[in-house]
């Protein structure tokens, strides 16, 4: 799977588990409502935006949600450490 599917993929994820649309995921994750949208309409974002996003989902993944099987986990700093 690769990185823009990845990021869509979780926001829809979370979006259909917190009732909410993937604009509202955007607004959380980075401060604007369109980051997801542009994604799906065939754009691209820099590769800090999407390491940014991917961080934002890890750190507010809710624990009742099971991370998608076919996406990698990102570590924490702490694993990392381990």
């Amino acid at each position: 799977m690769d990185q823009k599917t990845t990021l869509i993929t979780l926001a829809e994820t979370l979006a259909v588990h917190q009732s909410v649309t993937h604009f509202a995921v955007s607004m959380r994750a980075l401060g604007k409502g369109d980051f997801f949208k542009k994604l799906m309409d065939g754009g691209d974002c820099r590769t800090a935006t999407a390491a940014k996003v991917l961080a934002f989902f890890h750190t507010n993944w809710p624990a009742d949600l099971e991370w998608p099987a076919d996406i990698p986990r990102p570590k924490t700093s702490k694993e990392e450490a381990a």
